[in-house]
């Protein structure tokens, strides 16, 4: 029991560190918040947290014909990324600052969309796919893996604590951030959403 404890307590912070650095992810929770409220961050976290937990599995598990074919469909994945960062990136900047005065309605679709977009987004990442791969091949080059489970686990609890806490600091601030200020923050995010896109694909040539 004290091994299983320790391991994912060990994973959880492997969860948290992926999640935590400021990327693509990060400004769509903060922009999403900032812009439809508190359940659509948290749906955009979550739906990556979830795509960094199956990742996890992969790497736990180390299934090398998936861990194969992901490498060998680096360049596709990059590809299909980097353009679904662009397509958010233009969303984005088009997107008209919401009325505070109205309650903003996240239910059904809006929620689901946010979670399946990120979700779908962190699965196309490229450095999502290796740093777990990475991480968790140094894990089982120790010895095998008993119980990958708790460590799939505590990758998604870790990265998802990481997304609540992020969400309710954002949440907190987002009454005071008028219409002009929604703006600035739409249209600074598009333009660092569209330079990861570049960014991404600017890996490929090197």
């Amino acid at each position: 029991m004290p091994a299983t404890v320790a391991l994912i307590a060990q994973s959880l912070l492997i969860g948290l560190s992926i999640a935590a650095p400021v990327g693509p992810i990060g400004l769509l929770v903060i922009q999403r918040t900032l812009q439809r409220g508190r359940a659509v961050g948290l749906a955009t976290g979550l739906g990556a947290a979830v795509a960094d937990a199956g990742y996890g599995a992969i790497g736990a598990f180390g299934v090398n014909g998936v861990i194969r074919l992901l490498q060998d469909a680096r360049l596709p994945l990059a590809l299909f990324g980097g353009s679904f960062l662009l397509w958010l990136a233009w969303r984005t900047w088009t997107a008209a600052p919401p009325d505070h005065a109205a309650e903003v309605r996240s239910h059904g679709r809006g929620l689901a969309g946010a979670f399946a977009g990120t979700c779908l987004l962190t699965l196309s990442n490229p450095a999502t796919v290796f740093s777990f791969i990475a991480i968790f091949g140094s894990l089982g080059a120790r010895g095998p893996l008993a119980a990958p489970w708790p460590m799939i686990a505590g990758v998604l609890v870790g990265s998802a604590l990481w997304w609540l806490l992020l969400v309710g600091v954002v949440g907190a601030l987002r009454q005071r951030f008028d219409a002009r200020w929604q703006r600035v923050v739409n249209r600074v995010s598009a333009g660092l959403l569209a330079g990861f896109a570049l960014w991404q694909w600017a890996g490929l040539i090197g």
